[in-house]
């Protein structure tokens, strides 16, 4: 059996998955995470785009995504077009130790929009191991205004690390059901969140998707 054959024998889907926002705020950390199991700290530029495929083996059939991790860097422009084209999903990051970042999202996923339509997206805000926050979870609106899923993330400690995946797997399948099993151990986390904390961010967003926003002109996003 050649190898290519074993490879499309290990998974039942497979999906383009594109990963964007500003540089630094982790997205090639973060498929390095899933990638090789363990954090890298030492930030790199990722200069073009590198894709990665990996697997998640679910209850209905295991899923590989082909992950397109696209350059922060905006000296690149509309080059980053030909990299959306014919994409099943995106995962748009933010570091929540940066507002900037954040203020950055409407661009990205504008851009994006224009590209790709009616596919499913996740805005992650990454790095909440950090004491120094600064996008505090009931500043983050965009995807509520915009009908996108939102997770609290971080590599570092394994926090949320998974859900971004699952949530697009369920919609991609169609089916809210679906769990991820059999998952590869993964290196302890390097550091630990405080649990009180992290129920305190939780919290917040879920009062939040509650809420009926109202106008804020400190968040025109």
């Amino acid at each position: 059996m050649t190898e290519e054959k074993q490879q499309k024998e290990n998974y039942d889907y497979q999906y383009k998955l594109v990963l964007i926002g500003d540089g630094g705020t982790g997205k090639t950390t973060f498929v390095k995470r899933h990638e090789s199991k363990e954090f890298d700290d030492n930030y790199i530029p990722t200069i073009g785009v590198k894709i990665h495929p990996i697997i998640f083996y679910t209850n209905k059939g295991n899923v590989q995504f082909l992950i397109w991790d696209t350059t922060g860097q905006e000296k690149l422009g509309g080059l980053r077009d030909g990299y959306y084209i014919q994409s099943d999903a995106a995962i748009i990051f933010f570091d929540v130790t940066s507002y900037t970042s954040y203020k950055n999202v409407k661009n990205w996923y504008t851009d994006f929009s224009h590209i790709c339509e009616n596919i499913p997206i996740v805005l992650v805000g990454n790095k909440v191991d950090l004491k120094d926050r600064k996008v505090k979870p009931k500043m983050i609106k965009f995807h509520h205004k915009n009908n996108i899923e939102y997770y609290d993330i971080s590599a570092k400690s394994n926090y949320n690390y998974e859900k971004p995946f699952l949530y697009l797997i369920r919609r991609l399948l169609n089916d809210p059901d679906i769990q991820i099993i059999n998952p590869t151990p993964i290196k302890p986390p390097e550091v630990e969140i405080d649990p009180s904390i992290t129920l305190i961010y939780e919290s917040e967003l879920k009062e939040l998707s509650l809420e009926k926003l109202e106008p804020n002109l400190e968040d025109d996003l």
